[in-house]
């Protein structure tokens, strides 16, 4: 079993990678894996979207085909995705164009944790990406998802920079929502087995 986890902060040094990286930690805590791929996007290192992905313009192979096989390999996904202005960064929505119907994200689940630094926040990227990131990918995003409000007072490394309410709850619920993707991605990988998700009869989802 290998878990993908794609923090989705353009910053350096961001809170989504700080939640993502715990949470890969936790992960390997548990035993339920057998490998673990972080992807940052901080300094967003992919290309914008265009046409030569289409053409194949080398450009492309260059930039994707390490992570295209990192992801091929992967059995489930957590997206980490921070909430700025109320939307998703355009990095990560790039990210999933980049992968459209040729199934390195297809048919495989994923947890949606959203990341916030007020106490209010984080909603309307759970939204957005439920919305509008699985259409030709075919990513399969959990019921559940994770919320994290607050976030420079959680998950920090320095126990004494942590609200313990606020910290032990949410770890807590990254349990259960890491435990539940555990049990997804071994339901999905019969799934895709069976031949019935196969993307060469319609590569494009409606």
């Amino acid at each position: 079993m290998k878990i993908g986890i794609i923090c989705g902060s353009h910053r350096n040094d961001s809170q989504s990678e700080k939640v993502g990286r715990y949470a890969a930690k936790q992960l390997e805590a548990s035993g339920l894996v057998d490998d673990l791929f972080v992807y940052s996007l901080a300094g967003n290192p992919l290309p914008f979207w265009d046409e030569g992905l289409w053409s194949g313009d080398p450009k492309w192979a260059d930039a994707l085909d390490t992570l295209r096989e990192e992801l091929n390999s992967c059995d489930g996904f957590i997206v980490v995705t921070p909430e700025w202005h109320g939307m998703v960064p355009s990095g990560l929505k790039n990210l999933f164009l980049l992968f459209p119907g040729s199934g390195e994200l297809a048919h495989k689940p994923a947890l949606i944790i959203s990341v916030s630094g007020g106490a209010g926040g984080g909603a309307y990227p759970i939204a957005e990406l439920r919305m509008s990131s699985y259409k030709n990918n075919r990513i399969c995003y959990l019921p559940e998802h994770l919320i994290v409000r607050n976030a420079g007072k959680v998950f920090n490394e320095d126990s004494t920079e942590n609200d313990p309410e606020t910290h032990d709850y949410l770890h807590a619920r990254l349990i259960y929502c890491v435990e539940l993707l555990h049990e997804y991605a071994k339901a999905f990988q019969a799934i895709r087995a069976s031949g019935k998700a196969s993307l060469e009869t319609y590569k494009n989802g409606m």
